[in-house]
């Protein structure tokens, strides 16, 4: 999830986040941990935060804020005709998983546009997640999700 715009950021790190598809301030994306996007989310980790979220979060993040290509929203039975899954639990199963990805369906955008979070962050978005909001925070990082959906 991007945190923070692009006001004095590199080039470099601009075409990371674009590649992740993290454009604006207030997008997300599902990625599959690996070592090489573990690494690439270390290089822009002053303008990001990122964890390990559950499948109830991603059924709801797919569910309030999915959206197709041509820019209709995502419904059960969109889900049933375009992506060829049962229900929308079943699709953020195995994108929990690791089974599958969004770069692989192609008829689902890759990024989620959300809110800012309701109430604010808690902390600064230029300090490390203990104190502020940026870089790794692991489970939590459903817990600011919510707040953002």
């Amino acid at each position: 999830m991007r945190i923070r715009g692009n006001t004095g950021i590199s080039q470099e790190r601009e075409e990371i986040l674009r590649q992740l598809h993290l454009t604006r301030k207030n997008h997300a994306t599902i990625l599959n941990s690996s070592p090489s996007v573990l690494g690439t989310l270390q290089r822009v980790k002053d303008y990001t935060t990122w964890g390990e979220v559950d499948h109830i979060t991603v059924e709801l993040l797919l569910r309030e804020r999915g959206a197709l290509k041509g820019h209709k929203k995502l419904t059960e039975e969109r889900v049933k005709q375009s992506l060829r899954y049962e229900s929308l639990a079943e699709l953020a199963k195995c994108l929990c998983e690791g089974s599958v990805s969004l770069s692989h369906l192609e008829s689902l955008k890759p990024v989620f546009r959300l809110h800012p979070p309701r109430k604010g962050f808690k902390g600064s978005i230029k300090k490390p997640y203990p104190e502020g909001e940026i870089g790794y925070r692991g489970g939590m990082i459903s817990s600011l999700l919510t707040k953002m959906i």
